[in-house]
């Protein structure tokens, strides 16, 4: 069977709108969703936690998010709360 990758963008004005978006795709996201995080240079508590509910689920789905154009600041917050080994990163 072919596995389709849900893609969104992410705004770093709208980051945990975005994250409650592909929260809602898990299910149709056939193991895979892609989130460019390219125009994201800063991530605050709400966002982190959304982060969080996102590795969650898509854990107990079984679906792989990967978390494309990390800014460093951004994978060096993720690193320091844990959530980085979560996730699959791609530059």
């Amino acid at each position: 069977m072919t596995m389709i990758a849900a893609w969104l963008s992410i705004d770093e004005n709208n980051v945990v709108p975005a994250l409650r978006e592909a929260a809602e795709k898990l299910d149709g996201a056939g193991g895979e969703v892609v989130l460019d995080f390219v125009s994201v240079r800063r991530i605050d508590s709400n966002a982190l936690r959304a982060l969080e509910e996102l590795a969650s689920l898509a854990e107990k789905n079984a679906v792989k998010v990967v978390l494309r154009g990390i800014h460093v600041d951004v994978y060096k917050v993720l690193k320091l709360v844990k959530l980085a080994p979560r996730f699959t990163f791609l530059s």
